[in-house]
């Protein structure tokens, strides 16, 4: 409890000292990043098996993550915290707290990021995908049970439009026959990156680090676990997996970029502010994607789009304020 709320203190220092708190710019970052991935990672899964494509992400990630690591400790030395004796392995492998939490969000991020591009190819994408993004609520929902991690009225309001704006998006104009395999993929999804946000926040508060160092060496060791992970099972169970990745690497490196940039914003905004809230305000995604469609694309937006762009614009306006 003392640690949280240097937290706290942490964080009221930062939106003082910013026109726009941190976890904001990081969170914008994380969506912008997470909307080009996306399409990306979707385009990949026709070419590659699901857990290939999960590897992608990480495999191609981690240089990126690893980077970004250290230029944070080559030119901001002096705020990291370590003691004399230790070095950054010793510090993280012996924290028995973080490498709990790491390693099961690392787990369970994998089995959440395999259901949602095995929603790629089920008979109802758009359901799936909308079921996915229940991850908001879901995550606010299991903060509250078990780590007593609450939400303003505000906060649960802006939760709530802002899964609705999301729904309405993604869902208007579709001809929904819910497919059981879609349902499913998509529930899962969404739960199972709830609790990934969940874990890997407090794997990273655990550190004791100012929050831009933990997040940045949880987001490296969760992605060396992953690319670990992911490499033994397709070694064993798709080695010719390995072949087509090399086929279309430069896919693969665009998927591992922007992963690792979306990854380095969720991380970083989750360890500074309530996860929830973070979910929420990444729906911007939304906003985003329709842009692209409407602009590059010229396609038009409909009304029902343009009713859950409006929540989606509220609920950011309701964390805001």
């Amino acid at each position: 409890m003392v640690f949280r709320n240097n937290v706290d203190h942490y964080l009221l220092m930062t939106l003082y000292v910013t026109d726009m708190p941190y976890w904001i710019a990081f969170t914008i970052l994380a969506a912008s990043m997470q909307a080009v991935r996306t399409a990306g990672q979707k385009q990949l899964s026709q070419q590659l098996s699901a857990m290939s494509t999960t590897l992608v992400r990480y495999l191609f990630g981690l240089p990126i993550a690893i980077i970004y690591l250290g230029l944070l400790l080559k030119f901001n030395a002096d705020e990291f915290i370590l003691e004399s004796s230790d070095n950054l392995l010793s510090m993280v492998t012996s924290n028995a707290k973080f490498m709990v939490y790491a390693s099961a969000a690392s787990l369970v991020q994998i089995l959440a990021t395999f259901c949602m591009i095995k929603t790629f190819s089920s008979r109802n994408f758009a359901v799936g995908i909308s079921l996915a993004k229940t991850e908001a609520i879901l995550v606010a929902i299991l903060a509250t049970i078990l780590y007593q991690d609450y939400l303003s009225l505000f906060g649960w309001i802006a939760v709530i439009v802002g899964v609705l704006g999301t729904l309405v998006v993604s869902l208007s104009g579709k001809k929904l026959k819910l497919s059981l395999s879609a349902t499913l993929y998509g529930l899962a999804s969404g739960l199972l990156f709830a609790f990934t946000s969940l874990f890997l926040r407090e794997a990273s508060l655990s550190l004791n680090q100012p929050l831009v160092f933990s997040a940045a060496i949880t987001l490296v060791v969760m992605v060396s676990l992953q690319t670990i992970m992911c490499g033994i099972y397709t070694s064993i169970k798709e080695p010719d997996q390995w072949l087509a990745v090399w086929k279309y690497k430069n896919l693969c490196s665009f998927v591992g970029l922007t992963s690792a940039l979306g990854s380095i914003g969720w991380f970083t905004a989750m360890s500074m502010q309530n996860v929830a809230l973070v979910k929420t305000l990444g729906q911007v995604e939304f906003l985003m994607t329709l842009a692209i469609t409407h602009y590059y694309f010229k396609e038009k937006i409909s009304s029902a789009e343009l009713g859950g762009m409006m929540l989606i614009i509220a609920s950011v306006i309701l964390l805001i304020i």
